[in-house]
């Protein structure tokens, strides 16, 4: 999507090259987007500013800054089930 957020000081080609997907895009962050990797089982819905996609795996940051790493799923919903320190982090654990 030529309109979705890419994180600041980056460009869509040094995703790409950082992540090995040469198909990564930037998606609408308007979506729904759940946490679903806490152990106790309950799930908190999260508000995404920023989503990378690459295949059916899909990096979030959130509007507190947090990265997380979840599956993208063919309806545009996300389950995050993996925090990420950094963006960095993230691309690396793809």
């Amino acid at each position: 999507m030529a309109d979705a957020p890419l994180p600041a000081g980056w460009t869509l080609q040094q995703i790409r090259d950082r992540s090995g997907d040469q198909e990564a895009v930037a998606l609408d962050p308007h979506r729904a987007v759940t946490w679903v990797g806490d152990v106790t089982g309950v799930k908190e819905t999260l508000r995404p500013v920023i989503v990378l996609g690459f295949h059916s795996l899909c990096l979030v940051k959130t509007v507190d800054h947090t990265w997380y790493m979840g599956s993208l799923y063919e309806n545009g919903s996300i389950d995050c089930w993996a925090g990420c320190n950094s963006l960095d982090d993230g691309l690396r654990g793809l």
